[in-house]
């Protein structure tokens, strides 16, 4: 089935607990079924932004998710983070699923541009598939001193079925 949600997805977007009005930015949208789940959950006043470098990325999460975007629930930009700017201060959430970006490089840039946009409260929740389970110190360690360093307080999930590490900074 082409529009199936991966478990690990569906694991990280029920563990964020999205509510419906919340504000969620997705960085890294690919092919959409986080942002397909997270806008079925925004019933209220709740809205999406999500964002991917890639036009592929962008063009396959706006053809799965077109009801969304219709309804005014979601909003999807080809941009890279340290290029976007959010208009107010109003995210609730900021979700990120195998985003390198946190771990690979220094992100300092946009995790002060995330601290800045999260309402008191909110939070920045990154996950990580662990099927390579060699990586996973150094993404837990440099994510996370990344964020602390932000000034986020942070904490770590796991599931081992399906086999995920989160790791959430709150404002």
């Amino acid at each position: 089935m082409v529009n199936k949600i991966p478990a690990r997805i569906r694991w990280a977007v029920d563990f964020m607990d999205v509510q419906p009005n919340d504000h969620v930015l997705e960085i890294g949208c690919g092919n959409g079924a986080a942002a397909d789940l997270i806008c079925r959950r925004l019933e209220g006043k709740g809205k999406m932004f999500a964002i991917d470098r890639s036009e592929a990325g962008v063009d396959r999460t706006k053809a799965r998710c077109a009801e969304h975007i219709a309804a005014g629930r979601l909003t999807v930009r080809q941009i890279d983070l340290a290029t976007l700017r959010v208009p107010v201060k109003r995210l609730t959430k900021v979700f990120a699923f195998d985003v390198n970006l946190f771990w690979v490089r220094d992100a300092s840039e946009e995790i002060a541009l995330l601290h800045e946009r999260l309402m008191p409260g909110g939070s920045v929740n990154l996950f990580f598939d662990t099927s390579r389970p060699e990586q996973v110190p150094d993404i837990l360690a440099k994510a996370s001193e990344q964020l602390r360093d932000g000034g986020f307080r942070v904490y770590i999930v796991d599931s081992k079925m399906p086999p995920v590490i989160g790791i959430i900074g709150r404002r």
